[in-house]
């Protein structure tokens, strides 16, 4: 495993979810306690879960001084940004997004490989480190976890983990290929609205509604 990409990944990676987590703050109204705080654990919530599952102590959290300052610095600067300029950046939120899944996906794998666990548990791991912040983020904020939409996201930080627990991604090139494949396949998936297969009960009952009282219900909506 290579420390120095290892380290880049996990940089991209930390700006692109620490501003993230930032945003959100913002766009929810909280105080810069809040944003900072949203903006952490967007960052490293994904790593802790992922250190959990592969045995690794969480306080390792505190000796990676460099990704803390990265952070805090990263949500400082858009904190004081002129709004026009944050929402620039938020008319590329996918992309940046993309950036983060792609980055926190092969450093969470390359830790998981390091640590030598099985080929399930770095895809797992890859997943977790991708997703995880995220979803913690969203859920602080009260919103729909993004993983959880229709729209493919998770899957691709699998499919990296995969790619790298087999041994298929090791030099800083093919890790690099990596990195841009994962984010050209997560803005396809958006750009083409490309989705996972789900099941709506609520759409099924309402099929399987006897056709007279759904008439009936219908003519009381109108009426209303």
């Amino acid at each position: 495993m290579d420390l120095d990409i290892f380290s880049w990944f996990s940089i991209i990676g930390t700006i692109a979810f620490a501003v993230s987590g930032a945003i959100v703050a913002m766009e929810e109204e909280y105080d810069i306690l809040g944003v900072f705080v949203l903006g952490y654990v967007t960052a490293f919530g994904g790593g802790v879960v992922r250190n959990v599952l592969i045995g690794v102590p969480v306080t390792s959290l505190w000796n990676q001084g460099l990704f803390l300052k990265t952070a805090i610095i990263a949500m400082t600067l858009f904190f004081l940004m002129p709004a026009k300029w944050i929402l620039r950046w938020k008319r590329g939120e996918v992309f940046f997004d993309a950036i983060g899944l792609s980055a926190f996906a092969i450093q969470g794998a390359l830790a998981a490989v390091g640590m030598g666990v099985p080929l399930g548990a770095v895809v797992v791991a890859a997943m977790l480190t991708g997703i995880g912040g995220g979803m913690i983020r969203d859920v602080l904020a009260g919103r729909k976890p993004l993983v959880l939409r229709e729209e493919i996201y998770a899957v691709w930080a699998m499919l990296g983990g995969l790619g790298v627990g087999i041994g298929w991604f090791e030099t800083p090139v093919q890790l690099l290929l990596l990195f841009m494949f994962i984010i050209t396949m997560r803005m396809l998936s958006v750009y083409y609205k490309w989705k996972l297969p789900k099941r709506s009960l609520k759409l099924e009952a309402g099929i399987a509604e006897p056709p007279r009282r759904a008439i009936r219900r219908s003519k009381k909506e109108k009426t209303r």
